[in-house]
C-alpha cells in the first residue's frame, strides 16, 4: 500500500511539474476557452506522463497507463492479486484505498481542482482484467471529503 502512495505521489509531483509550465490565462476568457484549454492540458499530461509506464509500483501493482477524456486524466493500474481472489480485494482494500487516493489526489494536485480537471484512477487484476475500483475526483469532491478551498472563479 506504501509504494501505490509513493506511486500516486510520483504521478501527482509530475503532473504538477508539467501543469506549471503549462501557459495558463485565466484573465478574460470565456468558459468555451477555460474548457478547450484544460482540454489541451489534459492531453499533454497524458502524453508526457505515458512515455515512463508501464512502471512497477511494487511487487503487487504497475501503473499500465495514463489517458485523457475531455478534462479528466485516467491512471490505470494493474494489480497482481497473488492468491487473493477479485472479490476478496474489492471487499479487504476497496475503502482503504479510496479514502488514501482522495485525500492524496485532493491534497496534492490543487493546480488541476482549481482548473476543474478531474483524475480517475482505475485498478485491475492483472490476472483477470476484472476493474476491481475506480476513484473519479473531482473539485466537487474535494471539497465534500476534505473541505479543501479551491480557487472557484
Amino acid at each position: 500500500m506504501k509504494k501505490i502512495l509513493i506511486l500516486t505521489n510520483i504521478l501527482f509531483l509530475s503532473s504538477v511539474v508539467i501543469a506549471d509550465k503549462l501557459p495558463i490565462k485565466n484573465q478574460d476568457v470565456s468558459p468555451a476557452q477555460l474548457q478547450k484549454q484544460n482540454k489541451e492540458i489534459v492531453q499533454l499530461v497524458a502524453k508526457e506522463e505515458s512515455k515512463t509506464l508501464p512502471q512497477k509500483i511494487d511487487k503487487y501493482t504497475t501503473a499500465i497507463s495514463v489517458k485523457a477524456k475531455d478534462t479528466s486524466l485516467i491512471y490505470t493500474f494493474e494489480i497482481n492479486t497473488g492468491a487473493k481472489s477479485d472479490q476478496a480485494i474489492i471487499k479487504e482494500d476497496h475503502s482503504r484505498m479510496e479514502k488514501a487516493i482522495i485525500k492524496g489526489v485532493c491534497k496534492r494536485s490543487r493546480r488541476f481542482m482549481n482548473a476543474k480537471i478531474s483524475k480517475i484512477y482505475i485498478y485491475k487484476s492483472a490476472i483477470s482484467k476484472k476493474e476491481l475500483f475506480k476513484f473519479t475526483i473531482n473539485q466537487a469532491k474535494c471539497i465534500d471529503a476534505y473541505g479543501i478551498k479551491y480557487n472557484l472563479k
